[in-house]
């Protein structure tokens, strides 16, 4: 068995697409539009073949604090100087770095960033 995919709400759907395409470049597929039920959606597909669906419907809200459920997606990105490379990136471009990077107690090199939307991203190296 594996994960086919992730799904994961969004606010501004462009905004978060152009994200993932652009930091750990996800291919993206056509985009997705029930008018019956006002949802959109894109499938990004990553190089290992996993793939996150970006969603987006008006009426779905949620505060974004700590809560139980999903608490990050953790995307690998190559060897340490990797993970630092692209952290050094986004933190130039804006993007919040939560911790690291660091080597964690059960030896993952990792960073957390939040995306466009709060959401968090761990970056580890392989």
């Amino acid at each position: 068995m594996r994960i086919e995919h992730i799904g994961l709400w969004t606010i501004d759907l462009e905004k978060m697409r152009e994200f993932y395409e652009t930091y750990f470049s996800a291919k993206c597929g056509k985009p997705y539009h029930n008018p019956k039920k006002g949802f959109r959606s894109y499938f990004l597909t990553f190089d290992s073949g996993s793939r996150l669906e970006l969603m987006h419907r008006e009426d779905i809200k949620r505060p974004n604090v700590e809560s139980y459920g999903y608490a990050h997606i953790a995307l690998t990105v190559g060897d340490e100087k990797a993970v630092d490379n692209l952290v050094d990136k986004l933190k130039t471009d804006g993007y919040a770095l939560i911790d690291g990077p660091r080597t964690t107690g059960d030896g993952y090199y990792e960073a957390v960033i939040e995306d466009p939307e709060g959401n968090l991203v761990e970056l580890t190296a392989e």
